[in-house]
């Protein structure tokens, strides 16, 4: 039996079901009709095991939510990521507590050990070991543990925790300096570092990291080299002990390492349509499936990460790239015959799919990008949902095929043709019927939210990108 996705015909009725999925003719034929889609209509969807005889089965119902309070354990404001910046600053205000008045000499200290956790759980080592550790886990032990290890890809809470808990570190050993009557140049060197770490912190709190995010990121780079180089000079100034010299020297080559491997390469760029450009690597490197690639067209300005699509027992990579501001517009209509890369590839939310049997991946337009490679290496039974916009003209026939190939049952959504569906009960009908014990959601950001929401509250262990960097 052959698998494609379907297009539109003249004996399509305008009341069928607004499904596109990979069927046979025969359990196309056994299809009924159904109204066209809303958020409470009931198109019909294939079972996830259909063979050529089977019936289709109507969308699912979603279950009831959860109890009150394991809802507010599951609700945004709570999600791990700002868990993990509550834990950093308790852990702080506890060390406070246990030195009340703390010297000079410890408010340095304190002040240096936060800022260097922010750099290093961001560098590229630490998060693949991170996500090494989490995955290390066998699917045997209990969903519970297994659900919360998935959402190691929260680390950045720890960030954040850190460089908050740094900065009023380091103002409270500025305060104490200027009160001391320290050195001028000291003191000189505090003043200048507090100014300059308030306005790292306040440029990368949400409001304004997304809406001028390209400023945020060069204040974040320009600014933390700054901050780093004055750190060196402070610490230098205020004759601090081996124990400081030696963690700037660590935060030091954290920072330094992915640069020591900045390299220009060549890309080959293919445009299956306007809207989206597959550049395809192969310059030694085979990275694993799960990880992601930072390119840019001006390494001191911009860094634009996407997911590598490895093909199994072939070299190089893939990076599907789809048209969604002024960078990837400009990389699709304008294709550069190289571009920079830096450090190495790191690890990526999907890369959870180990800690459980089988996993449900929902993806919409160019997320079906970073689900890819693990579609393609089949490590974990898995199902795809995705819905987007006129498959194999904006994607190309090879790479439906590709998927199809891999995934004969993937319900594949044309939302030029039938609209956009209610994701949310398309993820929990595949989750239901395919016996899975967890749903990964790679789609835009208002969107992954409502899957991963809506679903954790109903007791599914749901993840997706947290958009924190």
């Amino acid at each position: 039996m052959t698998s494609s996705v379907e297009t539109s015909s003249p004996e399509r009725s305008s009341v069928e079901p607004p499904a596109v999925e990979s069927r046979t003719a025969e359990s196309r034929a056994a299809e009924p009709s159904a109204v066209e889609p809303s958020a409470v209509e009931r198109p019909a969807v294939e079972p996830p095991d259909a063979g050529a005889s089977s019936a289709p089965a109507d969308i699912a119902e979603l279950p009831p939510l959860t109890s009150a309070p394991r809802r507010l354990l599951k609700h945004p404001r709570l999600m791990h990521y700002n868990r993990l910046a509550a834990l950093v600053l308790l852990a702080n205000l506890a060390f406070l507590a246990a030195s009340w008045a703390p010297s000079t000499q410890t408010i340095g200290y304190a002040s240096l050990v936060n800022l260097a956790l922010a750099v290093v759980v961001r560098q590229q080592y630490v998060i693949n070991l991170f996500f090494r550790l989490a995955t290390w886990a066998p699917t045997s032990w209990p969903l519970k543990v297994r659900w919360t290890l998935g959402k190691v890809y929260h680390f950045g809470g720890l960030h954040v925790g850190g460089a908050l808990a740094g900065a009023v570190w380091f103002l409270s050993g500025a305060v104490v300096v200027t009160v001391d009557g320290a050195d001028a140049p000291l003191i000189t060197a505090s003043w200048v570092l507090v100014a300059l770490l308030v306005g790292i912190v306040a440029t990368a709190l949400p409001p304004f990291r997304s809406r001028f995010h390209d400023h945020f990121e060069k204040i974040h780079r320009f600014g933390g080299w700054t901050a780093l180089a004055l750190f060196w000079t402070h610490t230098l100034l205020g004759a601090q002990g081996p124990l400081a010299l030696g963690v700037l020297a660590m935060v030091t080559f954290s920072v330094a390492l992915p640069w020591l491997r900045l390299r220009k390469v060549d890309v080959r760029i293919e445009r299956p349509s306007s809207h989206v450009a597959l550049a395809r690597f192969d310059h030694g490197v085979t990275p694993f499936a799960g990880s992601s690639t930072a390119i840019s067209r001006s390494p001191l300005k911009e860094w634009h990460s996407f997911a590598n699509v490895p093909s199994p027992g072939r070299p190089g990579f893939r990076l599907t790239i789809s048209r969604a501001g002024d960078w990837t517009g400009s990389f699709i209509d304008d294709a550069p015959p190289k571009v920079w890369v830096k450090g190495i590839t790191t690890a990526g939310v999907a890369n959870i799919e180990t800690l459980f049997s089988k996993v449900i991946y929902v993806a919409t337009g160019s997320g079906i990008g970073p689900c890819l490679p693990h579609l393609l290496a089949a490590e974990v039974p898995s199902r795809l949902v995705w819905a987007t916009r006129d498959p194999r003209r904006t994607y190309g026939d090879e790479l439906v095929d590709e998927i199809l190939a891999v995934q004969p049952h993937a319900l594949v959504w044309d939302t030029s043709q039938h609209g956009k569906p209610d994701m949310v009960r398309l993820a929990y009908t595949a989750y239901r019927d395919f016996g899975a014990e967890a749903v990964i959601c790679i789609s835009n950001k208002k969107l992954t939210w409502q899957v991963v929401h809506g679903l954790e509250r109903r007791g599914i262990p749901a993840y997706g990108a947290i958009w924190d960097s």
